[in-house]
């Protein structure tokens, strides 16, 4: 579904991700593991059009997302919720969700699709009217999911979505994780919290200062001891 090949990005003169190369297949939930500083996110902006990659290729569904801009990928069918949420927090939840279809035109399918987000999120149907700014953390981020999902896509790219939750909560957004990759989502799951990411997904990777260190089959990955030692502290 998704292949990136020998992806590196500069800035500036630093190279934050230096060669890095994985793949996604269709209806899978793959992983991207690593230190503060390794590249995952910088690999997200790049697959979005939000960074422009020095070099490298990028292809979904065989069509290259070199040189495309942001909404020009939003509307080959893949969506970012980017680390920070990044709301509109002065517009109401319904305005938010709305912003998440701006490229879609079909009325009745728009409707369709949000009530398929609120029987996911029913407590965004409630605070519909509230500032997405007066939501709660978690709230916040179930908000940022549900308006990417606004947009139908095919491949969902999910950054730090534990950032800054509780364990409680944090356990409800993997089981919504789950829930929509049920939906023939695939997935992309950028997260420091190596063990909710691992078990969450099929495939993993492991990134280290930009380059590419580690591979495998996520369970695999769960029981390697340099893995356990450097990332789940074990």
């Amino acid at each position: 579904m998704l292949e990136v090949k020998d992806l590196r990005v500069h800035y500036g003169t630093v190279e934050a991700v230096k060669g890095v190369s994985f793949r996604i297949s269709e209806g899978t939930i793959v992983s991207l593991i690593g230190a503060n500083g390794a590249g995952k996110t910088t690999s997200l902006r790049a697959l979005t059009g939000l960074v422009k990659p020095s070099s490298g290729e990028l292809r979904f569904e065989n069509s290259s997302l070199t040189g495309l801009a942001p909404h020009q990928i939003v509307g080959l069918g893949i969506a970012h919720v980017p680390e920070g949420r990044r709301l509109f927090p002065k517009m109401t939840v319904l305005e938010n969700l709305r912003m998440g279809a701006y490229l879609r035109n079909n009325r009745t399918d728009i409707t369709s699709t949000l009530g398929m987000v609120y029987e996911h999120f029913p407590i965004l149907r409630e605070r519909g009217r509230q500032l997405a700014g007066s939501l709660s953390g978690g709230e916040q981020q179930m908000l940022a999911i549900a308006r990417a999902l606004m947009s139908r896509p095919k491949l969902l790219l999910l950054d730090e979505p534990s950032m800054g939750l509780s364990p409680m909560m944090t356990a409800e957004i993997g089981k919504i994780i789950q829930q929509i990759n049920a939906l023939n989502v695939s997935i992309i799951l950028v997260e420091q919290n190596a063990m909710l990411a691992l078990t969450l997904a099929q495939y993993g990777y492991v990134l280290e200062t930009g380059s590419l260190v580690m591979q495998g089959d996520a369970q695999e990955l769960l029981r390697d001891e340099g893995v356990k030692k450097a990332y789940l502290g074990i």
